[in-house]
């Protein structure tokens, strides 16, 4: 278990610990040495006894955090704060125990607030080190459960701020191209097409542009901008290509479809991008309702159970009392021992239904934090396929609009070579002539 802990105040503390709308269920444990069993009226109770002390933080908050899957108890919780409590020498002092259950990495997790005044001696026990002493019993507690110990436990220097929060989302790797599906939609592309009008918008179908390549006349590019001779790949001669398609000269160059490519396909990936969007927006919605109603079944079926369990109580401790007879019967039962054996027999019978309803209850909690962790994986399942699918979309967005990019400079950049090339003479700079003297005086 993680510990955090602080010397604190207690305003605000009882409304936190008891707030329903953060957590699916809160079970207050133990109220356990104040003059009430209210937990806003022992904080207040601690506040009052702490103003005849010079202490201003005057409880002590500590959190009980299991890693992530384990289906911790109560038993265990209790047997942790033990720990705590004795190596932060607050043993015996009164303390509130309450449980929260979520959906989510930390399905449940305890706070414990002790009270730090000293009665009796109307003084604050003090707490130093406290920090480091927590951190010992939280490592204890990972090796005495079997938990691998998080690395921050180990060395202060490898403590990872973010292991608590979101797994890490492996990006989706792109699947490579098959020659056989390429030559297959170039020649399906062709044989549905009788002009170049036509197999264009085929291969546009398809994904591909027809353009006029440097050397291979007519060539298609993928939405990747990798060219491919067209009639290469057809498997003909270039002139049964041009005989259907007409001259190549009037088809666009490969750098102008690449940087057409790349704007076409950056606007794509933002609409993508925002269904993306819209699709995670659904999806936190859907969420929210999943879990709401969850919670509000699971509330009612423990309300059911507990109120059966308690009737049950009842009618057994009715049960038991019956055994005892009144009256005259009842003063020779007590001379007889009759009363004691019934007596003893009641106190085994008694533990043995505590036992029966605590399993019960423990069954319950086992039960419904099972639905929580399946309903709370398939959300995180659904988040991670909506994250990887954006962060693939995000990453072809930049590829696309480098590759417009990259294809306009690498045009203005011909263009402007082609222009310092076909300068008139005039306007070029005149060659430096070689100084040779003055001409000889004839």
């Amino acid at each position: 278990m993680i510990l955090h802990g602080n010397a604190r105040r207690s305003e605000g503390l009882a409304h936190h610990l008891l707030r329903d709308d953060e957590n699916d269920h809160v079970r207050v444990l133990a109220v356990e040495g104040f003059a009430t069993d209210n937990m806003y009226e022992a904080f207040e109770e601690t506040r009052a006894i702490a103003s005849g002390t010079r202490c201003e933080k005057y409880l002590f908050s500590l959190s009980f955090s299991p890693p992530e899957g384990a289906d911790t108890t109560d038993e265990q919780f209790f047997s942790a704060i033990q720990k705590a409590e004795e190596r932060l020498n607050l043993v015996g002092q009164p303390r509130v125990i309450v449980v929260h259950e979520k959906g989510d990495h930390r399905d449940s997790h305890a706070h414990v607030v002790w009270s730090r005044i000293d009665a009796v001696e109307m003084k604050a026990i003090p707490m130093p080190f406290n920090k480091l002493r927590m951190k010992e019993v939280s490592r204890e507690l990972f090796v005495e459960h079997g938990h691998e110990i998080p690395r921050g436990l180990l060395n202060r220097e490898e403590r990872n701020p973010l292991n608590y929060t979101f797994e890490q989302y492996q990006h989706a790797k792109r699947i490579g191209k098959d020659a056989k599906a390429i030559k297959s939609d170039l020649l399906d592309a062709w044989s549905q097409s009788d002009d170049a009008k036509s197999f264009n918008a085929a291969l546009e179908h398809k994904g591909y542009r027809l353009a006029r390549g440097d050397r291979r006349g007519f060539v298609v590019l993928d939405i990747d901008g990798e060219v491919y001779s067209l009639p290469k790949w057809l498997g003909i001669k270039t002139k049964a290509v041009r005989d259907r398609l007409g001259e190549e000269r009037v088809l666009p160059r490969v750098d102008e479809t690449k940087a057409d490519i790349g704007r076409a396909m950056s606007a794509k990936m933002d609409e993508h991008r925002a269904e993306l969007r819209s699709r995670n927006e659904d999806r936190k919605a859907m969420r929210s309702a999943q879990r709401k109603a969850l919670v509000e079944r699971q509330r009612g079926e423990r309300k059911t159970a507990l109120d059966v369990i308690a009737a049950r109580q009842i009618e057994e401790a009715k049960a038991r009392q019956a055994k005892f007879r009144t009256g005259l019967s009842a003063l020779w039962d007590w001379v007889r021992g009759e009363n004691k054996r019934i007596k003893a027999e009641n106190e085994v019978e008694a533990a043995k239904s505590l036992a029966r309803d605590q399993a019960e209850r423990e069954a319950l909690i086992l039960k419904q934090r099972e639905q929580r962790h399946w309903l709370a994986t398939r959300q995180k399942e659904q988040a991670q396929k909506l994250r990887s699918d954006y962060e693939q979309v995000s990453e072809d967005r930049t590829r696309f609009e480098e590759m417009a990019v990259q294809t306009q400079r690498d045009e203005d950049e011909r263009r402007e070579a082609f222009k310092r090339k076909r300068r008139p003479t005039s306007a070029r700079k005149p060659r430096r002539s070689r100084n040779k003297g003055p001409e000889p005086d004839l």
